[in-house]
């Protein structure tokens, strides 16, 4: 039966693109993200759904759509520079076999990322888009957010709708994008148009909040509660009575931890023991390893080059409590383990370019929405309050999983190429109207024109 409903859906929006080829491009979207083909057990599994949506997401778009309006940005261009750099690196990776599955998965985030900005060349679009990333999200959110409340959270144990603790599904990864999605939440519940605001709108939108923010207790991620930490400075910067906005987050803090589970309780409390947490320990041990290995390789050494990693460190260990208690160092040999940090997986694997590459992508869309945010504030009488406000979700959600990414190995994760793409977008029509803004009409401009060069009636 679920097998049965997953594939009506999917072939009713591919039914309806022959009509609106757009449609394509979001059911894209809900497929890379949500992996519908993983969540069922008989034919869907076998079927290639996202190579599916992903032909017909581009051809409705080559043979099909309107392209009036459809402008290339620097940012797309990086992105292009950055797939081919890692189709280079990749043929001349440490470990073939594998560097070559992880290319099957990574030239789709990048081209899709690239291309995706042409087909959102109006408001309506874009805001779409933005709702089909955010419901794809809330799908799994709602899910974990569920399980959590009974009861079915832990580390390593929530399973969420795919069974499955890899890609978006892992633990982190979702904690991670669970929270960076809330600024778009937001957005869209004072701002959207598709669903226009209103008291139901905004009681989906809360609820819908909250199981983002339960994601993190579920899965025991310490990065999500990183993550929820950063969200919370963010949303300060935008409040108007900050400091009450402080004072009622901290007494909701309060209020909740009777209500936490005594186990994510205590893997939070190892945050800031981290010297005796091996894990900690581990990630600092392969970052500086792959830091070393950069030096010595400076274009990298191609996807799923940590595993030529091995190392040896001494973790510290407590013996007893109180007075009687005594450090001990126990020596720990490692091999092969993942980086943990997104920083250090493009400078493992792309080397410095690739990293220079990444970061530069990630730079010019924080300034570019600042842009955004300060040509569009309230001190403009001609102010565009909802490219304003998307700005701001786009640029929050940005820098919530720029914060992450240190702490987990997401650089290449499609969620995160996708506000990207969404940022080109963003910019590209800001600058369209800004441009035309500039303008007076040409009938206005011609009158000007007539009456600077009219000879004065003596």
């Amino acid at each position: 039966m679920r097998d049965l409903v997953l594939l009506a859906f999917v072939a009713a929006v591919l039914v309806m693109g022959f009509k609106r080829p757009f449609l394509w491009v979001l059911l894209y979207i809900y497929v890379d993200i949500v992996s519908p083909q993983q969540i069922g057990w008989g034919i869907i599994t076998s079927l290639s759904l996202s190579l599916v949506t992903f032909i017909a997401a581009f051809a409705g778009y080559v043979l099909l759509d309107n392209k009036q309006g459809s402008r290339l940005t620097l940012q797309q261009g990086l992105i292009i520079g950055l797939l081919a750099w890692c189709g280079y690196t990749t043929l001349g990776a440490v470990f073939q076999d594998t560097a070559w599955e992880k290319w099957d998965w990574v030239w789709k985030s990048l081209f899709f990322a690239a291309f995706l900005p042409l087909t959102l060349r109006t408001r309506l679009r874009l805001e779409a888009a933005v709702l089909v990333f955010t419901l794809s999200i809330a799908a799994i959110a709602i899910n974990g957010g569920i399980k959590t409340v009974l009861g079915g959270g832990g580390y390593g144990t929530l399973t969420l709708l795919v069974d499955a603790n890899s890609g978006i599904y892992e633990g982190s990864i979702i904690s991670t994008a669970a929270i960076a999605t809330i600024p778009l939440i937001l957005f869209l519940a004072r701002r959207g148009t598709v669903f226009a605001p209103g008291k139901l709108v905004w009681l989906f939108c809360a609820a819908l909040i909250l199981s983002c923010l339960l994601i993190p207790i579920g899965t025991n991620a310490r990065t999500g509660l990183v993550c929820i930490a950063v969200l919370g400075v963010l949303l300060m910067r935008q409040a108007r009575h900050r400091f009450v906005f402080a004072g009622l987050a901290s007494v909701a803090m309060v209020l909740s931890l009777p209500f936490l589970p005594q186990e994510y309780v205590e893997r939070m409390g190892t945050i800031t023991g981290y010297q005796s947490d091996e894990s900690a320990s581990t990630r600092i041990a392969v970052w500086k390893w792959t830091y070393q290995y950069a030096l010595a390789n400076p274009m990298g050494g191609g996807f799923d080059a940590y595993r030529a990693n091995s190392f040896t460190y001494q973790m510290p260990e407590v013996i007893g409590e109180g007075n009687n208690r005594q450090v001990t160092y126990r020596e720990v040999t490692d091999e092969a383990r993942a980086y943990h940090s997104s920083y250090f997986e493009m400078l493992g694997e792309q080397g410095w370019l690739g990293l220079f590459m990444w970061l530069l992508l990630h730079a010019l869309g924080l300034w570019q929405m600042e842009r955004i945010r300060r040509r569009e504030s309230a001190k403009h009488a001609d102010r565009d309050i909802w490219m304003h406000d998307l700005a701001t979700g786009l640029q929050h959600a940005q820098i919530i999983v720029l914060v992450g990414a240190a702490f987990v190995g997401i650089a290449y994760q499609s969620f995160i190429f996708l506000l990207v793409a969404m940022q080109c977008a963003l910019w590209s029509q800001w600058q369209m109207k800004r441009k035309g803004a500039g303008k007076a009409p040409l009938s206005q401009r011609l009158d000007e024109a007539r009456k600077s060069t009219a000879i004065p009636a003596a």
